[in-house]
């Protein structure tokens, strides 16, 4: 982990520069984020309340979202009891490329499944000894499409614990519940991440998943474009933590997956992040998919497990090769790469591992109805739910286990991943991938090694 100090740093530049750009228009209203210094009360409340509109209050985080003019800013900035304040942070998950798969005949085992050695080529091809049993996994996204029934057992979607969140950001500033939202998708995004971690159904065949046996709790904070605000993501965050807290769940572990991001790291979605985190939860989240311009937040902020996207050489060389290749065993680095469009780490930020995010095969759907459609996507939204399925195998072997620690573990029994060149053959034809030091984090993330490396 790089010290907080520079991911502080970076917060105050990056709003340096928000609020150059808004300076020219003194009088737009805007939703804005603001940290307070001690708990709120009725004073505080009816204090702030002056320079704005409240709109919604968090109080086990100090928080609060707003909506007030651009020049009351600087002045909500300056009152004795405000720790920091900002505008609310654009938030957005979406593949970098998808491409339609059509024949799902025969296998269980993907590419990216047998990467993570969770799965081998064939059947009957569990490797660990783990299947995430008694561990939840709170899925922040887009939600889940109207068929989820038809790609996912209902046993393991904890849909009395679903919620969607929506609002925040613009001239808005607040955030709301919106009632079963959570299951009416549009997107499909959050349908195939989920798709990773606990497979799905394809017909009558079932395609393995990193954690099958998990327990996901769908937490739609993305819209039906698949953007959201920093203030509603914090909204999710605290509710997976406050579950945690409330024994909801019993004594059950939780991890959070975020594939999704932005350029700033908001104050109180960082909040949210320290709170759940001290509250037992362990949250994993995508690098980004800005290649050389640096990673994107919450992911790039040190407490995160951040996970970059790596693809395999032998991607594209037979027909149906996502299922019908194996990917060799023991796991070799020069078999693999990293995408062009994963995110670099930067100065301040903080990259832990790198897992598939090439082509990953799952349910997506890109129009209403009750037909299932299954496709390729690259992302790093796709290789975060490698690492969060991992994390849950790591908290069923070791309820106890921290973030700190499973970051440690993850780490320390990652596959160094050198830098270096791949030519790889793609839908479009060959390409030539490159990458840093800057790019890997501590190398390829897999499962036995994870697991192996837990006492």
């Amino acid at each position: 982990m790089k010290h907080k100090l520079l991911s502080l740093l970076v917060i105050v530049s990056m709003l340096a520069l928000t609020l150059a750009s808004l300076g020219a228009a003194p009088n737009k209203t805007i939703g804005i984020n603001v940290l307070l210094s001690y708990d709120i009360n009725d004073e505080l409340l009816a204090d702030i309340g002056t320079h704005g509109k409240v709109k919604v209050v968090m109080p086990e985080i100090r928080a609060l979202t707003m909506q007030v003019r651009v020049s009351e800013l600087a002045v909500i900035r300056a009152l004795p009891y405000v720790a920091a304040a900002n505008p609310d942070a654009e938030r957005n998950a979406a593949p970098v490329d998808t491409v339609a798969v059509e024949d799902f005949s025969n296998g269980l085992s993907t590419w990216d499944l047998d990467a993570v050695n969770v799965t081998d080529f064939g059947f009957n091809n569990r490797q660990v000894a783990y299947d995430g049993s008694g561990v939840f996994v709170a899925v922040l996204d887009t939600g889940l499409v109207d068929i989820w029934r038809a790609f996912f057992p209902q046993e393991r979607i904890a849909e009395q614990y679903a919620k969607s969140f929506g609002g925040g950001g613009g001239e808005v500033g607040y955030v709301s519940e919106q009632p079963n939202k959570w299951e009416h998708d549009q997107n499909s995004h959050g349908t195939h991440v989920t798709s990773t971690i606990l497979g799905y159904f394809m017909g009558t065949r079932t395609i393995n998943g990193v954690a099958p046996l998990a327990t996901v709790i769908p937490v739609k904070v993305l819209n039906q474009n698949g953007s959201g605000w920093s203030s509603t993501v914090a909204e999710g965050i605290v509710y997976v933590a406050d579950l945690k807290l409330s024994g909801a769940l019993g004594a059950a572990p939780v991890v959070i997956n975020m594939s999704l991001g932005g350029p700033v790291l908001d104050i109180i979605e960082k909040a949210a992040v320290d709170y759940a985190i001290a509250a037992g939860v362990i949250i994993v989240a995508s690098a980004g998919n800005s290649g050389t311009a640096g990673m994107g937040y919450p992911g790039a902020y040190a407490p995160v497990i951040s996970v970059a996207a790596s693809g395999w050489v032998g991607e594209w060389t037979a027909a149906s090769w996502w299922r019908t290749l194996d990917v060799v065993d023991p796991t070799d680095s020069d078999d693999f790469y990293i995408t062009d469009f994963s995110s670099r780490e930067l100065a301040g930020q903080d990259l832990d591992v790198a897992a598939p995010g090439s082509w990953v095969v799952g349910p997506y759907k890109t129009n209403s109805g009750m037909s299932t459609s299954f496709y390729y996507l690259g992302g790093t939204s796709m290789a975060s739910p490698h690492v969060a399925g991992i994390v849950a195998l790591m908290l069923e072997k070791n309820p106890t286990l921290t973030a700190t620690q499973a970051e440690g573990f993850l780490e320390g029994s990652a596959i160094p991943l050198p830098a270096g060149c791949r030519s790889v053959v793609g839908p479009r034809g060959l390409a030539e991938y490159c990458w840093g030091t800057d790019a890997t984090g501590a190398g390829l993330a897999t499962a036995d090694a994870a697991l192996a490396a837990i006492p």
